[in-house]
């Protein structure tokens, strides 16, 4: 194909642009391609049947033609959300401007091809930790909004709704419908747990389904659902299936559920089961109490008894008598000791009394010393023996001594 200059004076016409693409188109040959088959028309009388194959990891789909007879020839018939692998040559359809594959096989892809990938898929998310213990969150022991992803008016609705308000009549859920099979499964989940997981009010997610074959059960073993559910903030509940059905999404789930009956048991606790917890912690609390009471009771008991609380004046007593024994015994020593001094003062007093010139006075004598004419110092014995105005010594007992003079007044 010539690359020939275009310009807005010298463009291409509309044919030109489409034959150009279509020669490059043909040029492809033909491939392979394995996909999920939806929205199949295969009208009788027609020549041509058609289906769309979509890719179940990404929103991309492609429209296929295969003659009417091809696609009848398949045992068991195809039906929307079967897994195909299809022969077939890309083409440009001029008229419409749109690429179609041109189908001359369709294989159905066997049970045993699908689970080979589902292996291969559980692989690859083991190795990135998406299945890690450590990824695990426990659910909410009461939560206050429950989630949960289903078929409408599907018996595994059923099953989580009456199982959990027999359980716990309170237990508020909040129902999304979608499709569980098919080509529309994993888009309408994946939107459905988007949506929940950003509903502050819901606090786990439960995401149910009922039994089915391998085929059925195939969306929930989808790459893109799994990466969302482990990209999820809330806690996510599988359950899907029955018992033996282990679908990717159970491994990569917080916390997986046999059935979804098992699932609606999980979700809320048993409402008598917690009455009953309820009244054993209460008779638990209140023998507790009671025999801390008792074994304090005992103890005051015990304080009690003690001679010093069974007679808690008497040591005070005891003790008041202790002191005024001791006072008493004190008071009559000092009364003793003021006693002897007082006697001792009185004696002091007394000779103090005897030898003092007072006392000698008042018995009616006292020596009397005088200087005679020869200067000497003589006791007069008798005021005759001395002529007026001569000075007189006194001696008193102490040794104090006055002066005085004779004096001719009558009385001294």
């Amino acid at each position: 194909m010539s690359a020939e200059p275009t310009s807005a004076e010298n463009p291409w016409p509309v044919r030109t642009v489409a034959r150009k693409i279509a020669e490059w188109i043909n040029r492809l040959g033909q491939v392979w391609v394995e996909g999920q088959v939806t929205q199949i028309n295969a009208r009788p009388g027609t020549s041509t049947a058609f289906l769309t194959l979509r890719d179940p990891a990404a929103d991309v789909s492609m429209t296929v033609t295969c003659p009417t007879g091809l696609l009848r020839g398949i045992d068991p018939p195809l039906r929307d959300g079967a897994s195909v692998v299809v022969y077939a040559k890309p083409t440009f359809y001029l008229g419409r401007g749109t690429i179609s594959l041109r189908a001359t096989e369709i294989r159905a892809v066997g049970i045993g091809e699908l689970l080979a990938r589902i292996e291969r898929l559980r692989r690859l998310l083991a190795a990135e930790g998406l299945f890690a213990k450590e990824r695990k969150r426990r659910l909410p022991f009461l939560p206050k909004g429950i989630g949960l992803i289903t078929g409408r008016a599907s018996a595994a609705e059923r099953d989580v709704l009456v199982n959990a308000h027999n359980r716990w009549p309170a237990a508020p859920f909040q129902v999304v419908n979608t499709a569980v099979q098919g080509v529309q499964a994993v888009p309408q989940i994946v939107k459905a747990l988007r949506m929940l997981d950003a509903d502050p009010s819901v606090e786990v997610i439960v995401i149910a389904r009922g039994g089915g074959s391998v085929e059925d059960l195939l969306p929930f073993s989808d790459e893109t659902l799994c990466r969302a559910v482990a990209a999820a903030r809330t806690p996510v509940v599988s359950a899907i299936g029955h018992e033996p059905d282990t679908p990717l999404l159970d491994h990569v789930a917080d916390v997986r559920c046999s059935t979804p009956t098992d699932a609606g048991k999980r979700v809320v606790p048993d409402v008598k089961e917690e009455s009953e917890r309820v009244r054993q912690m209460r008779d638990r609390a209140r023998r507790a109490l009671h025999g801390w009471v008792d074994t304090q009771c005992r103890l005051l008991d015990q304080l009690r008894s003690r001679p010093v609380l069974a007679d808690p004046m008497g040591p005070v007593n005891r003790r008041a008598d202790e002191i005024e024994l001791h006072r008493e015994r004190g008071r009559r020593a000092m009364l003793n000791l003021v006693s002897h001094e007082q006697a001792a003062i009185s004696g002091a007093r007394g000779r103090l009394t005897a030898l003092g010139p007072a006392a000698t006075l008042e018995r009616g004598y006292a020596v009397v010393q005088y200087h005679d004419e020869a200067g000497n110092l003589q006791v007069l014995r008798h005021i005759s023996e001395v002529a007026e105005g001569t000075p007189l010594r006194v001696r008193v007992v102490d040794g104090a001594v006055h002066a005085v003079t004779k004096s001719t007044e009558p009385g001294e």
